[in-house]
């Protein structure tokens, strides 16, 4: 089922399924598979070009060096760009700590060097952004990587919008946010009549 909500159009799967980060299990597998590196918007893209001084002492050095050689962004147009990729496919802000793969853009931000979280794609994953005409499509990506969270999120019954609150408050708002959340009452009580 699509929900269409102020220009977006939503798949229930955000209502529908349980998601929960268990970065223990995963070991953040998610900032080396895949085909490419993370989407970025022009947005993004401006916010790490602004900061990439602070964060630069959070990168590996075969990060640093990719950056040197590649820049940290590659794509055919501004609808294609994503992160660059080392060759055995960790993302190129990549680092792993404990075994961990983490984001040196993250931990910048969280060492308060600089205001931008992340690529708003990481932040809002599962959730992947598209766009058809002109409205914003907001699909669920389900991914064998993230098995343990869905199970984890499933012992703890979190639906895949209410564990990406803050992200998608990030990127829509407050506003939009509580009237996605009338809109999950509702969705609840159609599909239990």
């Amino acid at each position: 089922m699509i929900i269409e909500h102020g220009n977006s159009l939503i798949s229930d799967e955000i209502f529908s399924k349980q998601f929960v980060c268990d970065l223990e299990r995963c070991k953040g597998a998610c900032c080396i598979e895949g085909y490419r590196g993370a989407p970025l918007n022009q947005n993004d893209i401006t916010e790490i070009n602004k900061h990439i001084e602070y964060i630069k002492p959070y990168m590996t050095r075969k990060g640093l060096e990719l950056l040197k050689a590649e820049g940290f962004s590659e794509g055919i147009n501004e609808d294609d760009m994503a992160t660059t990729c080392l060759p055995t496919g960790e993302c190129v802000f990549a680092y792993r700590e404990n075994g961990i793969l983490g984001c040196a853009i993250e931990k910048a931000y969280k060492e308060d060097k600089i205001d931008y979280y992340k690529p708003i794609s990481c932040h809002l994953y599962p959730i992947r952004l598209g766009k058809i005409g002109k409205m914003e499509s907001i699909n669920y990506h389900q991914w064998s990587i993230c098995s343990a969270a869905c199970a984890l999120g499933k012992k703890l019954n979190v639906p895949v919008f209410e564990f990406l609150k803050e992200p998608l408050i990030r990127h829509y708002g407050e506003e939009w946010f509580e009237d996605l959340k009338l809109i999950y009452q509702e969705y609840q009580k159609y599909i239990t009549d």
